[in-house]
């Protein structure tokens, strides 16, 4: 029978395989490779500050993210909810009420201020073009050439940053199939589901921490700073470097590390072939402290032509007075300045909306040169399973509806797992 299962790689995608497998009465071994549990979404501490490698938000329709929190105990108190509300100081603002859709969509439309009507109407006829086409395009273009006809404005303050937040990747190389899912499950699903739902702890106390203790509770292992160097085959058997044998391996580690795990298995050439024609895009969060009297005009507001596109204020979301947090997602024109000089030019986007701003007490600039593959047109992605027994994939480059987000991870884990249940009482022993 086969019971032994090993996870390797503690991110959103390793502890959603965990947590649905513990749920099932399945024990799984996860081996972290850091002493933080959160992959590319994780805490860090700056200065005695809880904070984050990277910034991110969540959406209403992130459903598995959100049950997999409540069937581990996460805080209540993790996410803020609020309906959507996009705000560019002095340039845009939409907000969407508390009605029933499609009605809270159109109601924010109607109102939001910055557009002229013919700009609304646009924004209308768009979301109703996609609708009427199920939200399938004949081809996978770029982004860019699917909003070609949608006025300046919109796709200046509306389309384009929520392309760039969603799929990490510039409207001029992004999918637009991948973009449409997007706008399909968030603002043109149920109204909850464009909720936005903004972290109020470092994010791995919002998922990885609860779920550490939960599938510890339930027999499971979790291994900090255990770093496993290749996934091998002997004796009928999977062996990580000297842990093993295990059944099944789900490898749930960023996509760049995947290769040198599984370079020794054999007909896995797909897999290795469709990694290596990824490119990557960065995220790069720049915190600044400025006097604890300092706020932004929400938690969290876009910044119109700036270096940064969103800003957050962790004083108003996480209890730190004064710390706002400057988000810049892919590359752009931030790749050639140092960290100062980056810094330096975010405080000056942050002047433009808080005139008078005092200087910050300091600065920290947190890259992810990796952080996402490219969310391209036609972009092969190898799904979880793989031509060998019991060999898994997870993470959020894994074939699916969405690009790069801890939706997409959590949901490649927990399709992992239901994959290994479901071979657990097949007979073992079939050698790769």
């Amino acid at each position: 029978m086969v019971n032994r299962i090993a996870i390797v790689g503690a991110g959103y995608a390793g502890m959603a395989a965990a947590v649905e497998l513990a749920s099932r009465g399945v024990a799984a071994d996860v081996f972290e490779a850091s002493r933080t549990l959160g992959g590319r979404a994780r805490g860090v501490e700056i200065d005695g500050l809880a904070l984050d490698n990277g910034a991110h938000i969540l959406v209403g329709a992130y459903r598995e993210t959100l049950r997999l929190m409540q069937l581990v105990g996460a805080p209540v108190d993790a996410l803020q909810r609020q309906p959507l509300h996009l705000d560019f100081p002095g340039q845009f603002r939409l907000r969407a009420p508390n009605l029933p859709a499609p009605w809270h969509l159109a109601w924010a439309l109607a109102t939001a201020r910055g557009l002229t009507w013919p700009e609304r109407f646009a924004a209308v006829r768009f979301m109703r073009h996609l609708k009427n086409k199920r939200f399938r395009l004949p081809i996978d273009d770029t982004v860019a050439t699917l909003l070609e006809h949608q006025p300046a404005t919109l796709r200046r303050l509306l389309w384009g940053p929520l392309c760039l937040a969603a799929l990490n990747t510039p409207p001029a190389e992004a999918s637009a199939q991948v973009f449409a899912h997007v706008l399909r499950d968030s603002l043109a699903a149920r109204r909850d589901a464009s909720d936005l739902l903004l972290p109020r702890q470092d994010l791995s106390a919002v998922l990885p921490e609860p779920a550490a203790r939960w599938i510890e509770a339930r027999g499971g292992t979790v291994r900090r700073g255990q770093r496993i160097g290749r996934i091998a085959w002997r004796d009928d058997r999977y062996h990580l470097d000297a842990h093993g044998p295990y059944d099944q391996v789900i490898v749930a580690v960023a996509p760049q590390h995947v290769v040198r795990l599984i370079g020794g298995l054999p007909r896995l050439t797909f897999v290795t072939e469709a990694l290596a024609a990824f490119r990557w895009q960065p995220i790069v969060t720049c915190y600044l402290r400025y006097p604890a009297d300092v706020r932004l005009p929400a938690p969290m507001i876009g910044v119109d032509r700036g270096v940064a596109q969103w800003l957050f204020d962790r004083g108003a979301l996480c209890g730190q007075p004064g710390v706002i947090a400057a988000v810049i997602s892919g590359h752009g024109r931030h790749d050639e300045l140092d960290a100062d000089a980056l810094a330096a030019t975010i405080d000056g986007d942050i002047r433009r909306i808080l005139p008078g701003l005092p200087p910050p007490a300091w600065q920290r600039v947190v890259a992810e040169k990796r952080a996402t593959f490219a969310c391209t047109p036609g972009l092969k992605r190898p799904w979880v399973e793989t031509p060998l027994p019991g060999l898994l994939l997870a993470g959020d480059y894994i074939d699916g509806d969405y690009p790069a987000t801890l939706e997409g991870a959590a949901r490649s884990g927990v399709a992992a797992a239901l994959s290994a249940y479901g071979r657990i009482r097949q007979p073992a022993g079939r050698q790769p």
